[in-house]
């Protein structure tokens, strides 16, 4: 028995209405927002946070890594959950919990209790995500697709933007605890909005949820990401920090032997064969150890480089923001001119060459040029973003979507971390430690990182060479293009 409202899948319910249509990539826009801001928000208020919970800045890693693993765990589920439960109910109940974990985070008294309200925070960001993307690609044609998911990638580069900014002035002008309270009204009118316009999509015969492939594969992700946030922490030795990876690599690999044995998988790796879905999800994780640093590496080399402070840094970013607002009318027209392999072939090895590009900004280069680059890579990852993520669905049938939409949004979270960790690698090679005080030998560090990132994500083009020219054209309606 479907519940009021629901839209059983393979049924023929009633499309979403025409306000609805128009609100509904607003509001996953504001939930995206809220879970990619969050990352980061925290990370410029890690020095007050710890004094005023008496304990030591690298206490707090616990504190930002505890969020992360939460996210790793229950991405998996997010599709099985929204089957069985309705997008409706789901989505809003991952509102309210990563709400309530935002404001019981900031009444937290002390560490563990902070850490516990980060962990129920997670479970809520991590069905966020690939709920609101399921919902859009059942509620939208796959012809109307780019154009929402554009508007909905935004708020991924928006987030990690103005996270540390807005991380730095509340503490500096406000309170640390209004780092968390801030979600408290968004999630309040998302809530509202949830239940006014949010079409409810449900599985009317839901699959048995595999337990021990969610055992396997949630440990194994958890542990992975554990071991890229604590990468280049000296508490844990090299030998302990390749144990862990050796653990995690068998965890995964244990999982993947379940998954043949069983006839309901967690996620179904079989969806890898399709060529579309394929070379989009593994060029997300490939590209992003390229360009996934970025938010990292920039901010070193604004702050630490050249001297400006955290909030010019964060201007000196913005542009990105801008140029992904601006063109994301132009994404249909590109990819329905171009094709998806050409667009993220040629757009690939550009955002390569804008890394590398990077490498020039140094104490005496106007701000205009920073500005005018940061638009640049603002424009090209928007489009980059928003071709990977609706190529995904492209020859997804309309039953196996919520399997594709958690697998996807399990690897982009992954990248993520892989990104980050990638950068944090190149630079220490290139970096000493006895150096990283000093504002030349830095600025030449982070110019031969962006030098090897850049490489890196030209050479990661060569996974969009499988991709015929016909592939995603039932999306660009590029329909008289298919010639093989």
């Amino acid at each position: 028995m479907v519940g009021f409202g629901a839209h059983p899948i393979g049924t023929s319910s009633p499309s979403p209405s025409a306000s609805s249509k128009r609100l509904l990539p607003w509001l996953v826009a504001v939930a995206f927002f809220m879970e990619s801001l969050d990352t980061t928000i925290l990370n410029t208020a890690v020095p007050i946070v710890s004094q005023a919970l008496d304990v030591t800045p690298l206490s707090m890693k616990s504190v930002l890594a505890s969020y992360t693993l939460s996210l790793a765990v229950f991405i998996p589920i997010s599709g099985w959950m929204a089957d069985r439960f309705g997008t409706r109910r789901v989505f809003a109940s991952a509102i309210g919990i990563f709400t309530l974990g935002s404001v019981l985070c900031g009444i937290s008294s002390n560490i563990h209790l902070l850490v516990a309200c980060r962990v129920l925070q997670g479970c809520g960001g991590a069905l966020m995500v690939p709920v609101g993307r399921l919902t859009l690609v059942r509620a939208f044609a796959k012809s109307e697709l780019i154009r929402a998911m554009s508007f909905v990638a935004i708020p991924g580069l928006i987030g990690p933007m103005l996270g540390p900014i807005a991380g730095g002035l509340i503490v500096g002008y406000l309170h640390w605890r209004f780092i968390f309270f801030v979600n408290l009204p968004i999630g309040i009118v998302g809530l509202v909005l949830v239940y006014l316009h949010l079409p409810d999509y449900r599985e009317q015969d839901t699959k048995p949820l595999d337990i021990v492939g969610l055992i396997l594969f949630g440990a194994g992700v958890a542990l992975l990401s554990y071991v890229l946030e604590i990468f280049g922490d000296h508490s844990l030795g090299l030998a302990e920090i390749l144990g862990l990876l050796a653990l995690s690599l068998t965890l995964l690999a244990g999982y993947g032997l379940h998954a043949t044995r069983t006839a309901f998988p967690l996620l179904q790796l079989g969806l890898f064969r399709i060529r579309t879905f394929g070379a989009a999800v593994s060029g997300s994780l490939f590209t992003r150890l390229g360009i996934g640093g970025v938010p990292f590496l920039l901010p070193l080399l604004y702050q630490v480089g050249l001297g400006f402070t955290p909030v010019q840094s964060g201007l000196l970013i913005m542009p990105q923001a801008v140029a992904a607002m601006s063109t994301k009318f132009l994404m249909p027209q590109i990819l329905d001119r171009v094709g998806y392999r050409g667009v993220l072939i040629s757009n690939t090895i550009v955002l390569g060459l804008l890394l590398m590009l990077f490498a020039t900004i140094g104490p005496g280069t106007p701000l205009w040029v920073i500005v005018l680059q940061a638009f640049c890579y603002g424009a090209f990852t928007s489009l980059q973003y928003t071709s990977m993520n609706t190529l995904v669905y492209a020859d997804i049938d309309e039953d196996k979507t919520s399997n594709a939409s958690s697998i996807a949004s399990t690897i982009q979270q992954m990248s993520i971390s892989f990104g980050v960790a990638a950068a944090g690698i190149t630079t220490a090679f290139f970096i000493p430690d006895q150096s990283r005080s000093n504002p030349a030998e830095m600025i030449h560090g982070l110019h031969e990182a962006f030098l090897v990132l850049g490489g890196f994500t030209i050479l990661s083009t060569l996974v969009f060479y499988q991709l015929k020219r016909g592939d995603g054209g039932n999306v660009s309606r590029q329909k008289d293009l298919h010639l093989g």
